[in-house]
């Protein structure tokens, strides 16, 4: 047999046993669907605990690329060759000392001063770190059994990839739609249990299965050597994939901003970041799709650019459809040149290895680098001009390659050029133009900055055949812009934490201070000082708020009223001599810009009546010893309210420490979310009554610092609130009849979205 191959071996002595490779794939699906229905499961069960906060996913996501990579690492030393028998064990040992950690569950609360992610890690590695990791070398241990054995196809395992793939595409999918709506957090971490027993079972079936149609070993002359890697093809796959794992937490955390903190939102761009692994992967798909989403990321990231760079806010069915789009272009663009480059099945650990890291570090850029570098959120455009320049990066290793995008490049020794600088400077001075002629803060100027930009990216996108230059000039539109907009603008301060991006700045032809957190206006305080103690934007005198306060004797005879959400303390200025208010507001942050009287003096005006804990409500608020003629809702995450305030098991902890007869007044105003019916039904399942106003305003009263808001207001006492069910401006708030509760186990973004109802 002396000059046969090791797949010519295999085809001679290789029985059919395509069962026994369905049993491999499916052990892997199964794994592979545990450990990313665990994924959402976890993010679920803290984001009570840290504020609702879209952080909170980013951070579990750090964990389990974290684990992946360890897991990956572990199976790289424990299948390589020549190495003792009992180290081939450590997989199977690992599955079964994992089941002592079952059902998983997260008893543990933060303490004030504990760091928010720090705090999250360390639980997470406490509880899910021996069961992730274990999940996490299933699918390169798995394969590299496989590939060691005489069974059909595994000359080239990669295919199993593919199937592991699957299994955490449908657990995404199945989540919100199935896992969620059915069953609680507890039944959740019963069945997940019970799933896991039945991959151990699998494991120990391919361990069975590999011993037994393991290879009879092969003289040294009858293996081919495999190939060596070059450093650069390492750097090469660590890039590619580091790109698509960033800009996939760029564009959850864009999505969830504004809209809300839930698995339905975390899981869509992590499904079709799997799905193009599925795609890039398997045998037939990639040779098509791959090419066709590369041809595509050009005009999908001129588009987004463009709008980007204008700050223009587009509905939100065309916004997050253009987005994600986008990523998924680049997703597989990337994903299919990492499928294309793929090594044998002798280095296939390391490459899984080397992948894992690139998107590990991804990441981490995003959770925990970037806040700490950027005081907005800078990361995601930043990674899209990065992908923009892929094919250019990787053409200058390749000697007169034909571009996807166009002709052929340079070789080896190509960059950037004198006119590539010349272009992209041509564009960063039109941008800058069209931003400073166009920068009024009204409809019809943002309009004509779309257009007018979009004729700049028009210049932009006829360059994509030179990919470093487009690149660079995408670069120089969204810097450009970026640039004059805030030289033009007057930002104050910006600060960023875990909970978000704040910026103070003059707003409204630099007649108010106004506190910006993401998207979305926090507070206004004039900055004529005779004016400055007047309440504005959602809380003004004429608004919703401003009503209940006047017409409500409960509400303005009170002793004590409680605020969830501080924002710049606007609430405060309708503190009487002889109330006491408590805001509970989870971000230091906050409090100092609150507090920082250059530009806000809600707080110092309130004085010793206006007290401020620090700390998320649900937790503070519930070790509190008062209780409350009032208390208010107005905790906001940009323009999203955190969902676990809204819940069955929140109202409870409210109806705790109000007084009887007392009011609950509920800020539910949003671009996107109608919450009035579903906070009715919650409501109503305690035997509530409640109003509500949902009040717009004027062109004019919003240059006078007014903001349209919605209120809802209840008790349990249908007198405290009679004199605003009586008047025409409030409604009696139902909800319908096949709306499911809302808990702590249970949301449903759908059916609040306004453009779907």
């Amino acid at each position: 047999m002396v000059g046969h191959s090791v797949a010519a071996v295999r085809s001679e002595t290789a029985p059919v046993r395509r069962v026994d490779a369905a049993l491999f794939a499916f052990a892997l699906f199964v794994s592979a669907f545990l450990l990313f229905a665990l994924e959402p499961f976890v993010a679920k069960s803290m984001l009570p605990r840290l504020g609702g906060t879209p952080m909170v996913w980013n951070t579990c996501v750090v964990f389990f690329q974290a684990a992946l990579l360890v897991g990956y690492f572990a199976a790289h030393l424990t299948t390589r060759p020549g190495l003792p028998r009992s180290v081939g064990w450590l997989y199977p040992a690992l599955i079964v000392g994992a089941m002592i950690f079952l059902p998983l569950s997260f008893p543990r609360l933060p303490a004030a001063d504990d760091p928010p992610a720090v705090w999250l890690l360390g639980e997470l590695v406490r509880v899910a770190a021996i069961p992730t990791i274990a999940l996490s070398m299933s699918a390169p241990a798995l394969q590299a059994w496989f590939s060691r054995t005489r069974l059909h196809g595994a000359e080239d395992p990669y295919f199993l990839y593919a199937a592991s793939n699957a299994g955490s595409l449908l657990a995404l999918l199945a989540y919100p739609t199935i896992i969620e709506p059915s069953l609680g957090l507890q039944p959740q971490a019963r069945v997940w249990a019970a799933g896991f027993v039945v991959l151990a079972v699998l494991v120990g079936a391919c361990v069975v299965i590999t011993r037994r149609y393991s290879q009879h070993p092969l003289a040294a002359d009858d293996i081919s050597l495999p190939t060596a890697i070059a450093p650069a093809q390492r750097v090469r796959w660590i890039t590619l994939a580091f790109i698509p794992s960033s800009l996939m937490l760029g564009v959850t955390t864009y999505i969830s901003t504004d809209i809300a903190a839930v698995p339905l939102i975390w899981v869509v761009p992590l499904a079709l970041y799997l799905a193009t692994f599925v795609i890039a992967f398997g045998q037939r798909a990639r040779r098509q799709a791959a090419p066709a989403a590369e041809r595509r990321v050009p005009l999908l990231a001129t588009m987004v650019a463009v709008f980007m760079a204008s700050n223009a806010v587009l509905p939100i069915q065309f916004d997050i459809p253009l987005h994600l789009a986008a990523f998924t272009a680049v997703a597989l663009m990337c994903h299919g040149r990492l499928a294309a480059e793929r090594p044998s099945a002798k280095h296939l650990t390391e490459f899984y290895l080397l992948v894992s890291f690139g998107g590990m570090m991804g990441g981490l850029f995003n959770t925990l680098i970037a806040p700490l570098v950027f005081n907005r959120v800078a990361e995601y455009p930043l990674i899209l001009v990065a992908a923009c320049a892929v094919p250019a990066l990787y053409a200058r290793g390749e000697s007169k390659t034909r571009h996807p995008w166009g002709p052929a490049l340079a070789g080896p020794s190509a960059g950037p050029s004198v006119r590539d600088f010349a272009y992209t400077a041509a564009i960063a001075l039109a941008a800058a133009v069209v931003n400073v002629v166009l920068l009024r803060d009204n409809v019809e100027a943002a309009q004509l900055r779309v257009v007018a930009l979009g004729a700049v990216g028009l210049v932009v996108f006829s360059q994509t055949r030179h990919a470093m230059r487009f690149a660079m000039m995408i670069a120089a539109m969204l810097l450009a812009s970026a640039v004059t907009q805030r030289a033009y603008t007057t930002v104050l301060k910006a600060e960023r934490t875990f909970f978000g991006t704040y910026r103070v700045s003059l707003d409204r032809g630099d007649k108010f201070y106004a506190l910006y957190h993401g998207t979305t206006v926090h507070g206004l305080q004039a900055v004529d000082p005779s004016k400055r103690d007047e309440p504005l934007v959602y809380y003004h005198r004429s608004g919703p708020f401003g009503q209940a306060f006047e017409r409500l004797p409960r509400l303005r005879d009170a002793s004590d009223i409680a605020v969830i959400g501080l924002g710049v303390g606007s609430l405060g200025a309708y503190a009487r001599p002889s109330q006491r208010w408590v805001f509970f507001e989870i971000d230091p942050a906050v409090e100092r810009i609150a507090r920082d009287q250059r530009y806000f003096h809600f707080l110092e005006s309130c004085g010793s009546r206006c007290a401020v804990v620090l700390g998320d409500a649900r937790l503070t608020l519930g070790r509190f010893d008062r209780r409350f003629d009032a208390i208010v809702l107005d905790a906001f995450s940009s323009d999203s309210i955190p969902l676990h305030l809204l819940t069955r098991e929140a109202l409870d902890m409210y109806l705790q420490h109000l007084k009887p007869g007392g009011l609950l007044l509920f800020h539910v105003s949003n671009r996107y979310l109608r919450l009035g019916p579903a906070l009715a039904r919650v409501v109503q399942d305690r035997g509530l009554v409640s109003v509500e106003q949902e009040q717009p305003v004027s062109d004019a009263d919003a240059e006078a610092g007014k903001s349209a808001s919605d209120w809802v207001v209840a008790s349990s006492d249908a007198d405290a609130i009679s004199l605003l069910a009586s008047d025409s401006h409030w409604k009696a708030v139902t909800a319908p009849t096949q709306m499911r509760l809302w808990t702590d186990d249970y949301s449903n973004i759908l059916s609040v979205l306004k453009f779907l109802n």
